[in-house]
């Protein structure tokens, strides 16, 4: 069995996720749970304009709400940003955000 690697929550991550609604933030938690397993999410899709082993999660609950997040290093799975997303593209915005996020847990060799 795979040891559960923990959540590293990068910028206002953290704050953002606990301000979806109740069921959008259950369903996030329930994915980022599996995510620290080694499975997949239910619903996800590779945004590699935001970096190299991106991934975004989606929830449609009460909305839609989006979860970036790296999981490729070993010590943790790092959650760059979350936001209501409000169009059919994701904001230039929320990709911004994630691309400076995950500027800062890069490392060179990496």
């Amino acid at each position: 069995m795979v040891p559960e690697k923990p959540v590293a929550w990068l910028g206002s991550a953290l704050a953002d996720i606990r301000a979806f609604p109740r069921d959008a933030r259950q369903e996030a938690g329930f994915a980022l749970d599996r995510i620290q397993q080694g499975f997949l999410p239910p619903d996800w899709k590779p945004m590699a304009d935001v970096g190299p082993g991106v991934n975004e999660i989606r929830v449609r609950s009460g909305g839609q709400y989006r979860v970036l997040y790296v999981a490729k290093f070993e010590e943790a799975v790092y959650v760059l940003h979350a936001f209501q997303k409000k169009s059919r593209r994701t904001a230039q915005r929320d990709i911004d955000i994630g691309r400076r996020r995950y500027a800062m847990i890069r490392r060179p060799g990496r």
